[in-house]
């Protein structure tokens, strides 16, 4: 009862938190006008993407809605320590949940992807000349910043916590040595190359709830009730940021949030062994990454010739007539669905 208390009380106060701390935070956001000065159409060949993509929305709705969930996480956490330390008995210490082994190390990776985030999404909205319209060059800066991520996260894993090896379903521990680190490095890119499915209002927000409460249940499942606990807090702040993502947007997660909820999500996936399950536990974030993938291999490859309409995968169905409504629809279903599969397998592998 007391590691139930431990989950859902942190995870209700997180959500309390960020639908509190969202007035104040959208009276900043509309004040600096916190939008991107330029719409992706002006980035793209004058065709049907015109016809699915609101424009006018994208020059006019503030980008950094993603610090409603860190800054969620960081205010509960702030919350759960003034309590423990006013009123310090067994109770109140066992609320806090940042440990070494498991949750110093998520939280650390958190925020500090999400400041990064922010700084790219102060450089698309303030930004002049070439970082307003030069997206390939500030592309290409971020994936050097998450190989450097990578790189530190995946030696702390090695050096740090001793971890070197990999859980392979219905197989047992691999050993990976020294590779586990260009490994983490890969997993991290990969996770992180998914952020692009924060195109439609509602649609990240609750892929990445039902994607953090599966970890909520994972790590309980195994022991690792802090680490539970932290999921759960994140997934109180993304609920709270849902709450006011669902349409009509009244702000986009942007990469303050999309940055930071990935590169954690490649981390937790890793304390729990359950690296192999994640594109299972994670379904529509690897399934549109995946589409950006097969579209660019086979433009390249097949003379210019699509296999979607259009590329992630969100917009091809709506390009195919969908509603957006529906496709943000269908998607939390297969999210919540795909999550709980990936716990049942976590249990029975």
């Amino acid at each position: 009862m007391s590691n139930a208390i431990k989950i859902l009380l942190p995870s209700a106060i997180s959500f309390i938190t960020g639908i509190l701390l969202t007035p104040v935070l959208t009276h900043y956001f509309f004040k600096y006008r916190m939008w991107k000065s330029t719409s992706r159409n002006e980035n793209v060949a004058p065709g049907e993407f015109q016809k699915i993509h609101d424009a006018k929305a994208e020059l006019s709705t503030p980008r950094t809605g993603g610090m409603v969930v860190w800054m969620s996480v960081l205010v509960t956490l702030f919350i759960l320590l003034t309590i423990n330390l006013f009123n310090n008995s067994l109770w109140t210490e066992k609320l806090y949940f940042i440990s070494r082994g498991q949750t110093l190390l998520p939280l650390f990776t958190l925020i500090i992807a999400s400041l990064i985030g922010l700084g790219d999404d102060f450089i698309q909205i303030f930004g002049r000349g070439l970082w307003k319209t030069d997206p390939i060059v500030l592309r290409f800066i971020k994936i050097g910043i998450i190989l450097l991520m990578g790189v530190i996260i995946g030696w702390w894993f090695y050096s740090k916590l001793g971890i070197s090896s990999v859980y392979i379903p219905m197989h047992g521990f691999v050993g990976l040595g020294y590779l586990f680190i260009p490994f983490f490095i890969l997993v991290m890119l990969a996770v992180w190359s998914s952020s692009v499915i924060d195109g439609i209002d509602g649609l990240s927000g609750g892929v990445m709830a039902s994607i953090f409460a599966a970890y909520t249940f994972i790590s309980f499942f195994h022991g690792h009730i802090d680490l539970a606990a932290f999921c759960a807090v994140v997934t109180g702040g993304i609920l709270a940021f849902l709450w006011f993502n669902i349409p009509p947007a009244r702000f986009y997660m942007g990469e303050t949030g999309m940055m930071g909820l990935t590169v954690t999500l490649a981390v937790v996936a890793f304390l729990t062994n359950t690296v192999f399950l994640l594109p299972v536990v994670a379904l529509p974030l690897f399934a549109t990454s995946l589409s950006d993938v097969i579209q660019m291999t086979s433009r390249k490859f097949r003379n210019g010739k699509k296999v979607f309409l259009f590329a992630p995968l969100h917009h091809h169905f709506e390009a195919l007539g969908w509603p957006k409504y529906k496709v943000v629809m269908r998607y939390w279903i297969v999210g919540v669905i795909s999550a709980i599969i990936g716990v049942i397998l976590s249990l029975v592998s």
